[in-house]
């Protein structure tokens, strides 16, 4: 009798629970309907994210296909549901403008997590927030000015000539990852600029750089929830004394930041590159008053610019490989492009032969356009934002998603979006488009601070290769290509292989 009682008591307890879930998603999706906005019914409990959640679709693409099904109702704004939180999503290019430029002080601020305590790391320029962001932000600047850009730039090329050397080699032995290749050039480049570095991953994809960038990438399924947990229940996972980042790659690079900056001030060395610039700001003696960086502080920034740069560029130059490896008629027009213009620079590339090549610069383009390194843009709204042309109001805290794959992909802006079309970005053709129909790098005040240098990387490996290497495309890749859904950044799934063969 005793037992039968319990069990009841919990079979009651259960279905009561139960039922006031329910009650509570019910109550939570109702959010955007209840401000007569447009929205896709959400599925309890993972909201519109479903596919992302159960890893059969990346964020981009979930995020994208949400965009093109909203976009058919021709509405300027819409709202999703990420889990339980309700989501602002603008559509129209206009009112995107307004909020990354115009009215960007509604809006200075990213969905992110930040943990010093925990994760020191995490305090970087992409996750900071408010007057912190933007006192860095003045302060990191000028580290990517055209002056500064050419300093470094000698050590790119030296390392396109091993990256030139190492595929003489490796494309001999059968197909090349250009993921994986273009990964281990960007990780030498970044490595010498962002930490004085020699990595040498190009000899060697076995270093201990490459292995612990790699780490940083490609979480296990419970880091990747602990990382969205951080960003949904921010204050939480800090009470909890969640990390944002492998703690074994965390410390690697604190390590070697610390090591690398000491080592020069004790000896009073010299770089051209980028950690240079971050120990000409770091704080002397401790000095409080100082305005300068802490060495928490040029850490972070060392790491993210390792981070964003090493994989977005890398992301980027294999995609433009994979696809001019399709495009034969691609390949072969900006191979003469490319050596048209080493011939009037004594077979050299410079800083200014670069600016010269229009034909890279509209591949980089459409190539950014249809794999852009962040597929989803976030906002929070920090300050009360009546929406233009309605009776909407954001409320401090509210978060925004902007769908860079979704626009990219419109046809309104995009006609046959599919196709892989370097002239979408001839001059005459980027005059005709809405500004805001392009945002690989986003836009307004918070714009990637190291878009160029990222770009700079790119286009001298892809020179490098294009001048040296034919490319096809090897049958192990599949296509088209499927985003990876565990990365929250754009990557292929799989590799991307191909074919290459020597030019005499």
């Amino acid at each position: 009798m005793l037992t039968g009682t319990t069990l009841l008591q919990f079979f009651v307890a259960t279905a009561a629970t139960f039922i006031l879930l329910i009650i509570f998603f019910k109550r939570r999706y109702s959010y955007w309907k209840n401000r007569s906005i447009e929205y896709v019914e959400p599925t309890i409990p993972f909201g519109n994210f479903k596919d992302n959640f159960t890893e059969k679709t990346s964020f981009g693409d979930c995020f994208a296909e949400f965009y093109s099904t909203v976009k058919k109702r021709k509405v300027p704004y819409a709202g999703c549901y990420l889990l339980t939180a309700p989501i602002f999503v603008p559509m129209d290019l206009d009112l995107i403008k307004r909020i990354m430029t115009t009215d960007f002080a509604h809006f200075t601020d990213h969905r992110s997590y930040v943990n010093e305590k925990d994760d020191p790391l995490s305090a970087h320029i992409f996750a900071l927030s408010g007057q912190r962001w933007r006192d860095l932000r003045i302060k990191l600047t000028p580290t990517f000015t055209s002056g500064k850009m050419k300093l470094m730039f000698p050590i790119m090329t030296k390392i396109s000539r091993e990256l030139i050397a190492t595929l003489n080699e490796e494309y001999l032995t059968g197909p090349v990852d250009a993921k994986d290749i273009s990964a281990r050039f960007t990780t030498d480049v970044i490595g010498n600029c962002a930490f004085g570095i020699e990595c040498n991953s190009l000899k060697d994809p076995n270093t201990e750089f490459r292995i612990k960038g790699k780490r940083l990438i490609n979480l296990t399924r419970f880091e990747n929830i602990i990382i969205f947990l951080g960003m949904t229940f921010p204050n939480l996972m800090k009470f909890l004394g969640a990390p944002f980042f492998p703690k074994e790659a965390t410390q690697f690079f604190l390590n070697i930041t610390r090591d690398t900056t000491q080592y020069r001030e004790k000896n009073r060395i010299r770089r051209n590159d980028a950690l240079q610039l971050l120990i000409d700001m770091m704080r002397k003696d401790g000095d409080e008053n100082d305005s300068g960086l802490t060495f928490n502080e040029l850490a972070a920034q060392a790491f993210v610019f390792f981070l964003a740069g090493f994989e977005t560029s890398s992301t980027l130059m294999s995609f433009v490989l994979y696809e001019l490896a399709i495009h034969e008629d691609h390949q072969n027009q900006l191979r003469k492009e490319v050596n048209e213009i080493l011939r009037e620079n004594n077979g050299e590339i410079t800083y200014d032969s670069l600016l010269q090549m229009r034909f890279m610069d509209m591949v980089i383009n459409e190539a950014l356009r249809k794999y852009p390194p962040i597929a989803v843009l976030t906002r929070v709204c920090t300050k009360d934002y009546q929406v233009p042309h309605s009776d909407i109001t954001l409320r401090k805290g509210d978060e925004l998603f902007i769908s860079t794959k979704g626009i990219h992909y419109d046809p309104e802006y995009y006609l046959d979006p599919e196709k892989f079309d370097p002239f979408r970005f001839s001059e005459e053709n980027k005059r005709k488009r809405h500004q805001f129909a392009f945002l690989p790098f986003g836009e307004g005040p918070r714009i990637c601070i190291g878009l160029r240098f990222g770009l700079m990387q790119a286009k001298v490996g892809l020179a490098s290769l294009i001048a040296n290497f034919k490319f096809k495309l090897n049958p192990q890749t599949e296509t088209p290509v499927k985003m990876d859904p565990k990365n929250f950044l754009t990557s292929a799934l799989g590799g991307l292989w191909l074919d290459i063969e020597k030019i005499n």
